[in-house]
């Protein structure tokens, strides 16, 4: 990882979106800060698009897609997006509605299979927003030594699940979907574009073990310096590295992107 300040000034001419983790990326302690939200101000401001794309539920995320300067959330790791617009919130799913419902039914039983088998194992508690997956808690509310987070992502897969650990829960699905495909699939949804061949001129920033996809496709990838604690952990590594951690990291970033004297700002939109 090279320390923010080595990313070239070339590279960041270039960038004309954002992609962005929440947990502890944009949160510190669980909430945005007054920080991180001006910087996503600033990103909007400057007519860069923003997604914040994440392994929360979908009903957690309303309250902040109403609200935060993004272009979407892309919640459940992949799987669905809310896109605010003049009409209100629109809800995107990759899968449809047959599918979703039998998905959610064998999860169901999966949760109940992980919290019977490993000892200490909860439902996170954003659960009842979950339409497309499952969390158990690990470090947000409750806490799970790494052999126990092991156990919960071996009896996922055994189930057939895809599985992944942020910084704060375990979570598993039905599916081929991640992080990187909700990428592709939000790009093409917004702006019509295909994010591989313009991944270039996009950043991504984030702060965890379920980012590893994220980093290993984009050039422009950034970890907030929390990043640091999963090193071991971690097969791919952002480019860069923060001096900050989460809001503070986050907003490190937007002041790269954006301090670039004698510079045009990027367009507006990617497309």
């Amino acid at each position: 990882m090279h320390a923010l300040r080595e990313w070239p000034e070339a590279d960041r001419r270039q960038v004309v979106g954002l992609f962005t983790d929440i947990d502890d990326t944009l949160t510190t302690d669980g909430a945005i800060t007054s920080q991180a939200l001006d910087a996503l101000a600033c990103l909007k401001q400057a007519g860069l698009p923003v997604v914040a794309i994440t392994g929360r539920p979908l009903g957690w995320s309303v309250p902040f897609a109403q609200s935060w300067p993004v272009d979407a959330i892309v919640a459940e790791n992949g799987s669905v997006a809310l896109v605010p617009g003049p009409a209100g919130l629109a809800r995107l799913y990759l899968q449809d509605a047959p599918t979703r419902a039998r998905n959610f039914a064998r999860m169901e039983q999966v949760a109940i299979r992980v919290m019977r088998e490993v000892p200490g194992a909860l439902l996170s508690r954003d659960s009842p927003g979950r339409e497309t997956d499952i969390a158990i808690d690990h470090s947000e509310f409750s806490h799970l030594p790494q052999d126990a987070i092991a156990q919960v992502v071996r009896v996922m897969q055994s189930e057939g699940m895809s599985a992944t650990v942020s910084s704060i829960h375990i979570n598993g699905w039905y599916g081929d979907h991640n992080k990187l495909v909700g990428a592709r699939w939000i790009v093409q949804q917004l702006w019509g574009r295909t994010l591989d061949r313009d991944i270039a001129h996009w950043v991504y920033v984030g702060d965890s073990t379920n980012d590893q996809l994220m980093f290993q496709a984009f050039d422009n990838s950034v970890g907030v310096a929390n990043i640091r604690r999963f090193v071991p952990e971690l097969t791919h590594l952002p480019r860069y590295v923060t001096q900050g951690e989460r809001g503070a990291g986050f907003a490190e970033v937007v002041r790269a992107l954006l301090s670039r004297p004698g510079r045009p700002l990027p367009q507006a939109s990617p497309a």
